[in-house]
């Protein structure tokens, strides 16, 4: 079986706000195509525009090939050693970042593949299925520009994922900082009451996350607040520093009273190498797409797991990448949860309309894919009806 084609879709919800911060608002699609008629489908977290010029840009340069060229011919059934292929061609513009961005969408349409051919979901291929059920948390992103209306948003939004099931929730809880909701710059104490309202709602049982979205400078700010978070029970503190502040990330996973997690942005097992390691960030955070592919993010896993670190996956986009995420999660038995909004909590057009997910939920459970290769369903109408490039 060989490699024919590749397309790249960018895609654009028409009710699109620039001021968000959500990358569901736009996708990169790629669709894989065999000489034997199987094609792949795969998704990535990147800005579409950037990730679609990575894939088709020539190349002129053995260090700096055209993934699209390298791609072509090559055998789709061993994933890896295509993977291996695009990251040493295109080294000099790659290595980290969109372009590996791009390869993880093109890795994932490529053990879709593999798994269509072989008849087999593609968690099996990773080496079979380590977790009866997987816990999905729901991603909660409030409105408001004030406080109050912001905690009382959160609140009604965290009573109908506790309504629908849900075991779990993360609440984004960004009032300051450099991708403040709305422009807002409420005091940290604000923030502590906001957390307070939304434990009260959920009550003890269901598993509480709190993402900040880089908010604080450094850790000696950090921690005068979170500090008088120990009550509240939080399973872990969602990216609390820039990123690159690994000293600081690992102050916090000295004197924080509850988990630190990040690792959205990272790109291959290198990157989370030294976020485990010198960042010492207690829960690690890849992105299937982003960390390019499923290998990667399986390294990643396994990584974890000798430092005896959990594994929380990120991915805030449509269908595709979500069902990418639960194949990874039901092959990593220290996976604890997995980032999902059914339809009844989603506001992002194409989170609803482009796919259907390749999994059902149950009882705040997910359960395993059992359709060969990834499993959900592309909506080509609505890949159709949100193209721009």
């Amino acid at each position: 079986m060989k490699i024919v084609d590749i397309e790249c879709h960018v895609l654009l919800a028409p009710n699109m706000n620039p001021g968000a911060t959500s990358s569901a608002q736009d996708s990169f699609i790629v669709i894989v195509r065999t000489d034997e008629g199987i094609s792949g489908i795969g998704e990535s977290d990147v800005s579409p525009w950037i990730a679609k010029a990575c894939v088709e840009a020539p190349g002129t340069h053995t260090m700096s090939l055209s993934l699209r060229d390298m791609l072509i011919g090559s055998d789709p059934l061993n994933p890896e050693a295509v993977w291996r292929k695009l990251y040493v061609g295109s080294a000099m513009s790659g290595r980290r970042g969109a372009v590996i961005h791009a390869m993880g969408a093109i890795d994932m349409a490529l053990w879709d593949i593999k798994g269509k051919a072989e008849g087999k979901p593609i968690f099996e291929l990773l080496g079979g299925q380590k977790q009866d059920k997987v816990v999905p948390y729901a991603s909660l992103q409030p409105a408001g520009n004030r406080w109050e209306e912001y905690r009382d948003s959160l609140c009604e939004w965290a009573e109908r994922a506790r309504n629908l099931g849900f075991k779990a929730v993360k609440a984004e809880v960004t009032m300051n900082g450099p991708y403040a909701h709305d422009g807002m710059h409420e005091p940290y104490e604000n923030h502590t009451k906001v957390i307070e309202a939304v434990r009260k709602t959920l009550g003890p049982d269901i598993a509480l996350m709190v993402d900040v979205q880089y908010m604080w400078p450094d850790a000696e700010t950090a921690l005068r607040t979170v500090r008088d978070w120990a009550e509240f029970d939080l399973f872990f503190l969602e990216t609390p520093l820039w990123i690159d502040n690994l000293d600081d990330y690992a102050r916090l996973h000295e004197e924080a009273p509850m988990k630190i997690a990040a690792g959205e942005w990272q790109a291959t097992r290198y990157e989370f190498e030294e976020l485990m390691d010198r960042g010492k960030v207690d829960v690690a955070q890849p992105d299937v797409g982003r960390v390019g592919g499923f290998a990667e993010a399986k390294a990643v896993c396994d990584m974890a797991a000798e430092r005896g670190r959990i594994i929380v996956p990120h991915c805030w986009k449509t269908g595709i990448s979500v069902t990418a995420t639960a194949h990874l999660a039901f092959n990593t038995p220290h996976c604890r949860f997995i980032e999902y909004l059914p339809p009844a909590l989603c506001v992002d057009t194409l989170r609803k309309e482009l796919a259907v997910d390749g999994f059902t939920f149950v009882d705040g459970m997910i359960e395993a894919p059992t359709k060969p290769g990834l499993g959900a369903e592309l909506n080509e109408d609505a890949l159709r009806a949100y193209k721009v490039a």
